[in-house]
């Protein structure tokens, strides 16, 4: 099999008018799959993050705080921006293309002799343990997909399970409260797993508290940023752990917000190793995190900013960030769009367009993107009055920058289809 080929066998089960809407989740798929692979997952030993904003970030924090402590390490995460190449990486190079094409390969082959019809995610999730098991990686970091006790890389135990934040999302799946979201999330949470707890509510916090975690360090408890401070080009923090106080940390992240998610991801560290950590591979490790598509900078002059805020607390928070970080001089240019599922007008009040002055909407380059002509009607609603219809993201995004000066702003946002279709255009166009 060839990427070409692999590529049209992922897309043939992306999407669920291809592969049918999933009524019951179930890990039946994968873990035939994988116990057909020798079961690869248990190969190495594993950092599983889960959360419903948030655990992106923590996972890149974890996997350079890892690679700097001198570990080979695979980290799998989701969804991609440009390439499904980008959700299975050693040591933060993307898996190449004829790796892939010859895991893919091995799951169709694994597919037809177990009778297994998997998924999209079954399928990439299942290459990523195998590649990982074939390179002998000494450690994996795991983002889960889709809540955490039925996403396909829960066939993992995990040596720690690291949980975010807990909010309003994946609802086809769990609710109607934020409880029953929570108890889906911990089911990442394994007999003899140490659990780094994120979420501060009491309420939601018993709820893992209670899942059986060998061991339990809690955010405000037992780590926490103490100081957070904005830096050129990211924040400066202070982060305690139950093993040690690190002070004047600079991490290359912009956002309040991913102080916490660096606690969260230097404690992770610290209980899989059970140790503090040297100064000297804390600082490594931070200087070294990039997360492209998360309020990622591309151009000055205008400003030009990329942030895949998909939900309404990720939209808060992209809001926020622009705000406290950056408050441009000029006008602000928003460009969004969104997939179908998602409020259109929660999202927009979220991100706060009706303070923009000029919203320009498109439609998510994907099967299930929201056309721009319902969320220029949602912005309407909400009394913004400068608002521009262009289907195309390329096409948006030159439109934002025709409108542009020096001293004004672009922010890309909304769905990660958006985003990335953005970010490959605006690379060769700015600059």
């Amino acid at each position: 099999m060839n990427i070409a080929d692999a590529l049209a066998y992922l897309d043939a089960h992306a999407g669920y008018d291809k592969t049918g809407r999933i009524e019951h989740p179930s890990l039946d798929r994968i873990s035939r799959l994988v116990e057909a692979m020798g079961d690869p997952q248990d190969a190495a030993p594993v950092i599983h993050v889960t959360g419903t904003n948030g655990k992106g970030s923590t996972a890149q924090i974890i996997t350079q705080l890892l690679v700097a402590h001198g570990l080979t390490v695979g980290t799998f995460t989701s969804p991609h921006l440009e390439r499904v190449n980008e959700r299975i990486c050693r040591d933060n190079e993307p898996i190449s293309d004829e790796d892939l094409a010859d895991q893919v390969g091995a799951v169709v082959d694994l597919a037809l002799v177990t009778g297994v019809e998997p998924s999209y995610f079954d399928i990439v999730t299942a290459c990523a343990f195998r590649w990982f098991a074939d390179v002998a990686v000494d450690v994996v970091v795991l983002e889960v997909g889709l809540l955490g006790r039925w996403d396909a890389t829960n066939v993992a135990d995990a040596r720690v399970a690291v949980v975010t934040n807990v909010g309003m999302d994946h609802l086809e799946f769990a609710g109607p409260t934020l409880a029953h979201v929570a108890a889906e999330k911990a089911g990442i949470i394994k007999p003899d797993s140490t659990l780094v707890l994120g979420e501060t509510d009491a309420a939601l916090a018993a709820i893992f508290r209670a899942a059986g975690a060998a061991h339990v360090v809690e955010r405000e408890i037992d780590f926490e940023c103490i100081e957070n401070q904005l830096a050129l080009g990211g924040r400066k923090l202070d982060i305690r752990t139950p093993k040690a106080t690190y002070t004047d940390l600079f991490l290359p992240l912009h956002g309040r917000h991913q102080g916490d998610n660096a606690a969260c991801a230097l404690a992770a560290v610290e209980e899989f190793f059970d140790a503090r950590l040297d100064r000297e591979v804390v600082e490594e490790g931070f200087a070294a995190v990039r997360w492209p598509g998360r309020f990622e900078v591309l151009g000055h002059q205008p400003l030009v900013i990329v942030d895949g805020a998909h939900n309404p607390a990720g939209a808060d928070a992209c809001a926020q960030v622009m705000d406290d970080d950056f408050d441009p001089a000029g006008k602000r240019i928003v460009v969004v769009g969104f997939l179908q599922g998602r409020d259109p007008g929660q999202m927009l009040s979220a991100l706060r367009v009706d303070e923009a002055d000029l919203i320009v909407c498109c439609t998510p380059p994907s099967g299930r993107g929201l056309p721009a002509s319902d969320v220029a009607a949602a912005a309407r609603d909400m009394g913004c009055e400068n608002v521009l219809v262009v289907p195309s993201v390329d096409k948006a995004c030159d439109a934002a920058l025709a409108q542009a000066g020096a001293d004004d702003a672009v922010l890309v946002t909304g769905s990660l289809y958006v985003v990335g279709a953005a970010r490959a255009h605006l690379i060769k166009a700015l600059p």
